[in-house]
């Protein structure tokens, strides 16, 4: 594994943990300025300043307690100030008021750029597979 890799593998695995914590100011450390970000939840993109707090802060409120990310099957490409990985990650959590919480399995894809001598997510797109019965149904039950 190259040092760029090692790196980069540190920043994954250290955001992830810092999700846990819900320090929005230490997740947000981990992000270049602006981010263009494919997430689970509509629209289809979203163009985001990571400097602002606030939609994370929102989000993270939707939960009794910050969620869980555990990340799986890593695998990094990185070449000059560029990088990519990939990843089948999972979400626990328990929305708020509820009792259960939930296990979401969904693949994650990571571009990452080297700015001022750090690795920094400049590109994040997560999704999870759907029927392709006409249902258009999301396979949120599906596991590695």
């Amino acid at each position: 594994m190259s040092n760029d890799e090692s790196q980069i593998r540190q920043v994954i695995e250290a955001h992830a943990a810092t999700l846990r914590t819900g320090d929005v100011k230490a997740l947000l450390a981990h992000y270049a300025p602006q981010v263009v970000e494919y997430s689970l939840a509509p629209p289809l993109r979203q163009r985001t300043d990571r400097q602002d707090p606030e939609p994370l802060e929102r989000w993270l409120a939707t939960f009794e307690a910050p969620p869980q990310r555990t990340v799986t099957e890593l695998d990094i490409a990185a070449s000059g100030d560029v990088a990519y990985a990939t990843s089948l990650d999972c979400l626990t959590a328990t929305p708020k008021g509820k009792s259960e919480s939930f296990n979401l399995w969904y693949r994650s894809t990571l571009g990452l750029r080297k700015i001022d001598g750090r690795w920094l997510i400049a590109h994040e797109h997560h999704s999870v597979p759907f029927e392709m019965d006409g249902s258009f149904r999301a396979s949120t039950n599906l596991t590695p």
